[in-house]
């Protein structure tokens, strides 16, 4: 692993932090990161409700209010069409939830994952339209549906897309798009994910109802209680936690902690977590997210949005065990297509770009294990469940390669393409696959360096042991959400001479841990899950790699190094 350590900085620490009332360390960090004064510290740090952005800066908002406001007044039939992720379905549940409290007539629809694929199908658009829909809105899906779009306006159907996938040349022909990477959207915070766009529509619909007194006579929808929804949504689809994100999900957080929403609170609790018990970024994005999109994975998405409808916690209980069960099969599945995978891929390392394939993966669950494999062998990868003289493909990228304009150098291979920098899905003939993966390949062997291939270690300060303490760490909480964008702080430090054992771990399988114990600092240990190769290096003067966390036992506090990377000194 790669250290990148950050240039040295003659910036006031003490100033930055006496400003804004920091921890010295949190000062260090945020200068680090290039906040080096206290405006531009003050303006990331910025997370009330009231710092977010006017939402009639999105483009396309106001054509899209007003057509859903006419719906309102004339009781004409609005339907959601949803993805089947965590986005796409806390995106529908959410904007149901608010039309449905404004008296909407309002409906449903999550496309079925292996039936009919992803986004926006003319099937779909033509059943809904003979049931009477007259406005149709698609969430986190729908800027590449041309000709679906083309259809739905045939039939009479209007159409407001809901999105923030990459956007291709040519528009749909909706009434309105929603997105924050279109030409000419003023919205400042571009990475939104779909749940995020809907969040601001909403807001744009309660302003234009408000301004015509629709609320004198009535309550006023309460989108704060929405928030646990954006929050779930934009940690699950791994969006950067910075401008308005990082505002959403902190006070999401709040809501998801509170658990007045059913769903939510069964869901917490299937997955291990007290009902009423506060909740950070980390853990909705491995214990609530994954059950959420597992039904959407292997069966059907609807399960997690009826979850997230439920009125009661009765109701809720049932659909989250079953959403529990849904993720050990997905589980099982992943540690099988995850064997095979790095088998393949340990024989391409060597070439920049991976494809992977198989004719037993279940396309549902492709996308975790490549996100397993650039883990493991830091290279963007795709990889492709084949059936039937098709492949459908899932891909994930690492930092410095953005893989929808790979994929759109290789597109006359491709049946159809789209989603973000760092993840997209794909469908090809499988006589075009040879062609694909040399073209893939190629297009990664221009734009990656062998060191671009090397995984980095970002280290965010290097400090003494000494100067470690519970304070710290609950300096540096300020700087919470972490996520993408905003990782969880890493610190370094130097020349350290430690006492190494090693742990048994608890799973079969799984590597034994380091633990590491310092006489010049008796008050902290490390530990460094599954880093039992690096004994004989902890043997000798070391530096270390951590982040910072306050561990419990039998009733007390002790300050403990999560390890990222162990080497030798000098």
């Amino acid at each position: 692993m790669r250290w990148v350590l950050p240039e040295p900085s003659n910036v006031d620490i003490h100033f930055i932090s006496s400003s804004l009332d920091l921890h010295p360390l949190a000062a260090r960090v945020l200068i680090n990161r290039g906040f080096a004064t206290p405006a531009a510290a003050s303006a990331f740090l910025a997370d009330r409700l009231s710092d977010l952005p006017d939402p009639s800066l999105m483009k396309g908002l106001s054509a899209a209010v007003a057509r859903i406001c006419e719906a309102l007044a004339c009781r004409h039939p609005i339907a959601l069409y949803g993805d089947y992720d965590v986005d796409g379905v806390c995106s529908t549940a959410l904007l149901f939830l608010f039309l449905r409290d404004l008296g909407a007539n309002v409906s449903t629809y999550i496309p079925h994952r292996l039936e009919e694929g992803y986004g926006l199908n003319a099937s779909a658009v033509e059943r809904l339209a003979a049931n009477g829909t007259r406005v149709l809105v698609t969430l986190d899906c729908g800027i590449t549906s041309v000709s679906e779009v083309g259809r739905a306006k045939e039939l009479g159907v209007d159409v407001v897309i809901v999105d923030h996938h990459a956007v291709p040349e040519t528009l749909p022909p909706a009434l309105a798009v929603l997105n924050p990477h279109q030409p000419g959207c003023g919205y400042p915070t571009r990475h939104l994910c779909a749940a995020g766009v809907a969040f601001n529509l909403c807001l744009g619909i309660r302003q234009r109802l408000r301004a015509e007194g629709a609320f004198l006579q009535r309550k006023q929808p309460n989108l704060r209680s929405m928030l646990d929804l954006v929050a779930l949504a934009t940690i699950a689809d791994v969006v950067p936690l910075t401008g308005a994100n990082r505002v959403l999900v902190k006070h999401g957080l709040e809501e998801i902690t509170a658990a007045r929403r059913p769903g939510i609170r069964a869901l917490k609790e299937i997955s291990g977590l007290p009902a009423f018990a506060p909740v950070n970024a980390g853990q909705v994005g491995f214990r609530l997210g994954p059950r959420v999109n597992a039904a959407g994975r292997l069966h059907d998405a609807s399960l997690g949005l009826r979850l997230l409808c439920a009125e009661t916690v009765e109701d809720a209980r049932p659909l989250a065990e079953a959403l529990d069960a849904a993720n050990l099969e997905r589980r099982s599945i992943e540690q099988e297509i995850l064997a095979g995978a790095l088998r393949q891929a340990a024989g391409l390392a060597p070439a920049k770009g991976l494809v992977l394939h198989s004719e037993s993966w279940h396309p549902g669950v492709i996308g975790i294990v490549a996100s397993r494999v650039v883990e493991r062998f830091h290279r963007p990868t795709v990889m492709i469940a084949l059936k039937d003289g098709l492949g459908r493909g899932s891909g994930r990228s690492i930092e410095g390669f953005h893989l929808v304009s790979a994929l759109q150098e290789c597109s006359s291979h491709l049946l159809k393409f789209g989603g973000h920098r760092q993840a997209a899905g794909l469908a090809l003939e499988v006589d075009r696959l040879p062609a694909f993966c040399k073209a893939f390949e190629s297009v990664a062997a221009q734009k990656l360096s062998e060191e671009d291939v090397l995984p980095r270690c970002r280290v965010d300060a290097v400090v003494s042991l000494e100067d470690l303490d519970a304070e710290a760490v609950k300096g540096i909480e300020v700087l919470a959400p972490f996520g993408p964008g905003n990782p969880e702080p890493v610190f370094a430090s130097q020349r350290l001479a430690a006492r190494p054992r090693l742990l048994p771990s608890k799973r079969e399988g799984q590597d034994s841990h380091l633990k590491l114990y310092f006489d010049s600092a008796p008050h902290l240990d490390a530990i460094g899950f599954g880093m039992a190769e690096q004994l004989a290096i902890a043997e000798g003067p070391l530096d270390l790699a951590y982040q910072l966390a306050i561990d419990e036992w039998n009733g007390r506090e002790k300050l403990s190094l999560k390890l990222k990377d162990v080497r030798a000194s000098g």
